[in-house]
């Protein structure tokens, strides 16, 4: 999946507040990709890199899958084709929900 291309669905743009949790906004584009069903019975989550304003919805590569070991789920991080960030960019990004979970980020299909 890493290197994939994907569609991300925006449910949850930049600036917006979390549903359950409003005091918890969200600082990236987060959404899913429909058609990759997750353990949660969902579709896979995504968040999205590299842009900075609110979307509704985005084309890009995933560069990053962010496993977490006390959780059935898995987030995939999506960036244009032509970027790229170190795992400590993505975590900056995502620790805003992620510091909430005992997770790695994998990259490049290396742990």
């Amino acid at each position: 999946m890493i290197g994939d291309m994907v569609k991300v669905t925006v449910d949850r743009p930049l600036g917006s507040a979390h549903p359950d949790h409003c005091d918890m906004i969200y600082p990236i584009n987060y959404g899913y990709i429909e058609g990759i069903p997750a353990p949660d019975g969902e579709w896979q989550d995504a968040y999205i890199m590299g842009v900075n304003v609110p979307i509704s919805e985005f084309y890009g590569k995933v560069i990053a899958i962010i496993h977490r070991f006390d959780d059935v789920e898995e987030k995939w991080v999506v960036a244009p084709e032509n970027m790229s960030f170190t795992k400590d960019e993505i975590y900056e990004k995502v620790k805003f929900q992620e510091r909430f979970f005992d997770s790695e980020i994998i990259t490049q299909n290396i742990r």
